[in-house]
């Protein structure tokens, strides 16, 4: 009996080791036959910004995980994860003015969770999120589905609790008293606000190794596909340049700096922020700037960046929903309407978590939120979207973009119109930039397709049009 017990558990070991090795040679396989991340996949992407902890009831990465393969009907090609890192406990923000230490209950301690930019420890998970496991099946799920996969990167700061400031103090500015600090404003020599982070210095070369380290973790171990780096045009530049390379040589990446600043994009990033004409469209839904401003932002940018630099486009984010109001709060009737525009420019657009449900309400930060999830106006909108940038040519926005024109019309300051060309496609954007109804002459004539209501539209110069406030077409050539 004994030796039957014993050919038994020999049986089973080698038939669980053959199934393991049967698991592992399946998934390298489906890695094998992913394709890396490249420009030509990124000229036709939409990326999508993944808050975990408020993306769902449970706020773990299982439950986002699950409703990856919706995102496939947005168009999405990236996914941005928000940071998954485990977040410091000691000077933890419970407000944008107190820290968690000011709390005396220690009941209403617990439900503040705190910057997800104040992180412990770089190479490790949030347990609030999941495991290392969840992770990978995260990755392993997107990949599955035609999908890429970039971390949110701190490397300005870490929190407090992180075992750097024991161990290797000299990683970080100091003040006159040799005490560490909270991020500095370089301008005005004061705190940014920051009270809940470290300040790390680059003059100490030493950190870069370490810190190249803690990427390249994420690129070796768990195969992500780049970086989305906070305050980015914080780090110096050549930090970037140093440590970028060094991730490609592992496998390619994609690199996305939360900056405007060009000499970011000479060597280490592929993308930036589009922070001043995002301002610029609040602006213009505001009424207190007008067409002719936003013609003169994208002169600048023709003049500022090199040809093969481009930016993100956005209507929100996690800083813009939680500190600077909702869509709906900046933008009113004009929402949809810069909505469509982030697709049609060049560059690529950003879905936000809860964006596409129609959220109306700011996340908070610090403490635990939900997203809705229930699909109005707007995912179908992001479907239309999303297969437009998708397929068409003359929405590509990455290094070879499609070229931008901006077509003249009877009431420039009014009426915003731009045609975006490539490989003999061609797709016009019209719009009215003001909230009362306009009467306008265009400069363009031609057959078209309104790809949002499906109907023909025949153009012809010197046609009267007559455009209600707010009012866009986005127009395929036929």
């Amino acid at each position: 009996m004994k030796q039957l017990t014993i050919l038994f558990a020999m049986t089973f070991l080698v038939m669980s080791c053959a199934e393991n090795q049967t698991k592992k040679k399946d998934t390298a396989q489906k890695e094998d036959q992913f394709e890396p991340i490249s420009n030509e996949i990124l000229e036709s992407s939409v990326i999508y910004e993944a808050n975990i902890r408020q993306y769902s009831p449970e706020g773990t990465l299982n439950a986002f995980t699950k409703d990856i393969p919706q995102l496939k009907e947005l168009g999405v090609k990236v996914i941005w994860l928000m940071p998954i890192y485990p977040i410091s406990m000691k000077n933890r923000k419970a407000t944008p003015e107190l820290s968690i230490e000011d709390i005396e209950d220690p009941k209403e301690k617990e439900k503040y969770l705190g910057s997800y930019y104040a992180i412990s420890d770089y190479t490790a998970v949030n347990p609030n999120f999941g495991t290392k496991a969840d992770f990978d099946k995260l990755v392993e799920t997107a990949h599955d589905n035609g999908m890429y996969v970039i971390l949110d990167w701190v490397a300005n700061h870490t929190g407090w609790d992180h075992k750097w400031i024991e161990t290797h103090p000299e990683y970080y500015q100091k003040d006159k008293d040799g005490n560490v600090t909270d991020p500095i404003n370089p301008d005005t020599g004061e705190s940014w606000g920051w009270t809940d982070v470290a300040h790390l210095t680059y003059e100490n070369k030493d950190l870069w190794d370490a810190m190249s380290n803690e990427m390249l973790y994420w690129v070796k171990n768990h195969n992500i596909d780049g970086f989305r780096c906070d305050v980015a045009g914080n780090v110096t530049t050549d930090f970037w340049n140093f440590v970028v390379p060094k991730l490609k040589e592992e496998k390619p990446v994609f690199m996305l700096a939360e900056s405007e600043d060009k000499d970011l994009f000479y060597e280490a990033f592929d993308m930036g922020y589009n922070w001043e004409g995002h301002h610029i469209m609040n602006e213009i839904a505001q009424g207190k700037k007008t067409v002719a401003d936003w013609d003169a932002y994208m002169q600048k940018i023709d003049t500022t960046y090199q040809k093969d630099d481009y930016l993100m486009s956005f209507v929100t984010n996690h800083d813009e929903n939680s500190w600077n109001g909702t869509v709906k709060e900046r933008m009113g009737e004009a929402s949809e309407t810069f909505l469509a525009m982030t697709y049609a420019l060049p560059g690529m657009p950003l879905i936000y978590s809860g964006q596409e449900y129609d959220m109306d309400h700011q996340l908070k930060f610090f403490e635990k939120d939900t997203i809705p999830k229930t699909k109005g106006k707007v995912w179908p909108l992001l479907e239309k979207f999303g297969e437009l940038k998708n397929t068409n040519p003359a929405l590509n926005g990455a290094k070879n973009a499609a070229d931008y024109k901006r077509i003249k019309t009877s009431s420039d300051e009014k009426i915003l119109a731009f045609s975006r060309q490539k490989e003999g496609e061609e797709i016009l954007f019209i719009a009215n930039m003001t909230d009362q109804d306009q009467s306008f002459t265009v400069e363009k004539s031609g057959s078209f397709k309104d790809e949002i209501s499906g109907e023909k539209m025949s153009l012809k110069e010197g046609q009267k049009l007559n455009f209600k406030a707010w009012k866009y077409n986005i127009l395929t050539k036929k």
